[in-house]
């Protein structure tokens, strides 16, 4: 029977250099303004009929010691369900009828997602 052995020297001190300096190159001042600008885009995306859904988005940051993450929320919960991802994604009906989803997240979002992501690049450069 072969057998495979792998074994690794060193150690990852660089890489953590290198994602703590990644975590640092925005601040939590930016964050909180891409944070205002996607509420603003997805509420403004929201299908509306009552428009609680739409009402409902909020967002945080959340920092550990490893990352920072923006974190996009919807509280419109209905029976235990997430509304937003309901029209996000599509649902059966309680009569067995398909209701498609509709995409609005992702359109909404992605230019915040695009500023960001230049924003950390023209700070490596």
């Amino acid at each position: 029977m072969s057998m495979i052995k792998i074994t690794q020297k060193g150690n990852f001190k660089r890489f953590y250099r290198f994602t703590e300096r990644l975590k640092n190159l925005i601040g939590y001042g930016e964050l909180d303004q891409y944070g205002r600008e996607g509420v603003y885009a997805l509420r403004n995306a929201t299908p509306v009929d009552t428009g609680k859904t739409a009402d409902s988005w909020s967002y945080s940051i959340e920092r550990t010691k490893t990352s920072v993450k923006l974190v996009f929320k919807n509280s419109n919960i209905q029976n235990g369900t997430n509304i937003a991802i309901v029209i996000q994604y599509g649902h059966m009906t309680g009569s067995g009828v398909y209701v498609e989803g509709m995409d609005y997240i992702n359109p909404a979002l992605a230019p915040i997602f695009l500023q960001i992501s230049n924003t950390i690049e023209g700070r490596l450069s």
